[in-house]
């Protein structure tokens, strides 16, 4: 489609690229934009001036039809909250552990292609860029400090370990035993071991200059935390509502997972239950891990195609990935890149895990895989000429994206595929994780007190520990991923709360359609429909799918 909306789509596109070649190497844009991303104050200010003229130039075009009112309502949404962020000093605070930028880095040189020298020669280049992207993100940080406006000493701390275990665990090392010892072999072991030393030296940073300036509360308090919540649902959060609802789904939940324990072993407990799944439904070894990883998103993707969505032929290529040495805790997905050359691909961290239980992790697959991230977020690539560039690479929200992952998830439940022994408990299991999130997030974060049932269980105040002890006791997390979880939940505000109250907005728009449409609605259809508007925030999602 050409019109004037997305062709300013487009150009912004272009003009950001130019302004973050990491990121237009991280999402595959197409063309000579560098490979260092400057972080510094001046490079922060330049991104917020083109938000600013974006939406300013934006607001003064003419719409030409449906394509555009949606491209415009999506831009206009999301370039705000930008601005908004920007002005309110979010930028000094460049720091989100675990999934900021000290892993988006490692992230990046994962992603580089590999297939000719001319590709090693990108991936080389990326490394060695790695210190001067940390020196001018030190220079914001600093910013900060000078501001009165710093993270968490947590997440200082926290920062500080990650980067020291990119260093440490040699994170690039298997890209350079890839090679081998071709012609670029010292220069890639050069720039890796520049990078490490960046990462050494940015570790030394955030314990000695950075976190004796930090704040000691974790909690960034209401008014940060809703436009934070802005910002990742694209709506206008009531989180008092959110609190009570969240405490009542993980009720309603728990009573849920009773009832299927009790399906698989009459008279057991929960966690007797969970114990014996743990003892007999798992792998042993990491290669175990990933063949069942492969054969579950395959097999995904093959009852799906034709049956209850049209995949596009592109997105039946979908890459597995194991990571070791990864500070992340969960799994995680990566679209494809804007030409589609590279797949979408999912992330399984390994952690010091030598057995992975499989009942609980099926849910994951259609998470982060099929039906959920890689439909949703790969068919906004192959949508055509119907949603702009804008939305295409750039203008994800996560409480869209996040949301329709859960969906999908209970949307795989009522297809009948949690048939294993416990799969369906391990559904139900990371449901009751999505409703403890958001009690968790949105109360330590707000400072809002334990409902007194619940106080006499956790503690009546919010901290790091009691935020743990729901997290493990209700969410029923597996260890390795509680402590980078609650960490997440600190650096990286009304994040957490994205897949609960995503879900029960899109699964209040599907309700709706359902009720309108009667004995006619068609379930595939209206997937089809709603994954082809492309990523839209929440306070817009039902009005625009009713439009449909």
């Amino acid at each position: 489609m050409t019109s004037p909306i997305f062709a300013l789509a487009d150009e912004y596109i272009t003009s950001y690229a130019q302004l973050d070649p990491m990121f237009a190497g991280a999402v595959g844009i197409k063309g000579d934009f560098g490979v260092a991303t400057d972080f510094g104050p001046d490079a922060e200010a330049q991104r917020a001036k083109l938000y600013r003229d974006t939406l300013a130039r934006l607001n003064a075009l003419d719409s030409t039809g449906p394509a555009d009112d949606l491209a415009r309502l999506h831009m206009a949404e999301r370039l705000q909250v930008f601005v908004d962020r920007h002005d309110a000093g979010e930028w000094r605070r460049a720091l989100r552990v675990p999934y900021g930028l000290l892993q988006t880095l490692v992230g990046y040189i994962d992603l580089a292609p590999r297939e000719t020298e001319t590709d090693w020669r990108l991936n080389a280049a990326r490394m060695r860029a790695i210190p001067e992207m940390l020196a001018t993100w030190r220079q914001t940080m600093n910013a900060g400090i000078e501001a009165g406006e710093t993270v968490a000493v947590r997440q200082a701390v926290e920062g500080a370990k990650q980067a020291r275990r990119n260093a440490e665990s040699r994170v690039f090392d298997k890209h350079l035993k890839a090679y081998g010892d071709g012609a670029l072999a010292n220069e890639l072991r050069e720039a890796a071991e520049a990078a490490y030393a960046a990462f050494a030296a940015a570790a030394d940073y955030l314990e000695r200059t950075y976190a004796p300036h930090a704040v000691a509360e974790d909690g960034v308090g209401e008014e940060r935390y809703l436009l934070a919540a802005r910002s990742t649902l694209g709506a206008v959060l009531d989180p008092h509502d959110a609190y009570a609802w969240a405490w009542d789904e993980l009720h309603r939940i728990e009573d849920e997972m009773e009832a299927e324990a009790e399906r698989i072993l009459p008279g057991a407990g929960l966690s007797e239950v969970i114990a014996h799944l743990d003892a007999t439904v798992a792998v042993d070894t990491a290669e175990e891990y990933l063949a069942w990883l492969q054969a579950k998103h395959r097999g995904a993707l093959e009852a799906l195609n034709g049956v209850h969505f049209d995949i596009a032929p592109e997105l039946m290529n979908l890459d597995v990935q194991l990571v070791h040495g990864s500070s992340a805790g969960s799994a995680y997905y990566t679209g494809p890149s804007e030409d589609l050359s590279r797949p979408g691909r999912t992330w399984w961290p390994v952690a010091d895990r030598e057995r992975f239980r499989t009942w609980a992790e099926l849910t994951t697959v259609f998470h982060e895989g099929v039906p959920g991230h890689h439909l949703q977020i790969g068919q906004s690539k192959v949508a055509g000429d119907g949603i702009s560039r804008f939305a295409k690479v750039f203008g994800s929200v996560s409480g869209h994206a996040e949301g329709w992952a859960l969906y999908a998830e209970r949307l795989s439940d009522d297809l009948g595929w949690f048939t294993e022994p416990g799969t369906r408990l391990g559904m139900l299991k990371g449901s009751a994780l999505r409703a403890a999130r958001v009690v968790i997030d949105v109360g330590w974060h707000l400072g809002l007190p334990l409902p007194a049932a619940e106080a006499k269980r956790h503690g009546g105040q919010w901290d790091f520990d009691v935020a743990l002890d729901v997290l493990t006791s209700r969410g029923r997390i597996a260890e390795h991923r509680a402590h980078p979880e609650i960490v997440r939940y600190a650096g990286w505000p009304a994040q957490a709360i994205c897949y609960k109250l995503g879900e029960r907005a899109w699964i209040g728009a599907r309700d709706e359609a359902k009720a309108a449409g009667g004995a006619g609605f068609d379930l595939k259809a209206w997937h089809t429909a709603a994954l082809n508007l492309g990523p839209i925030g929440l306070d817009n999602l039902a009005s625009v799918l009713r439009g449909q």
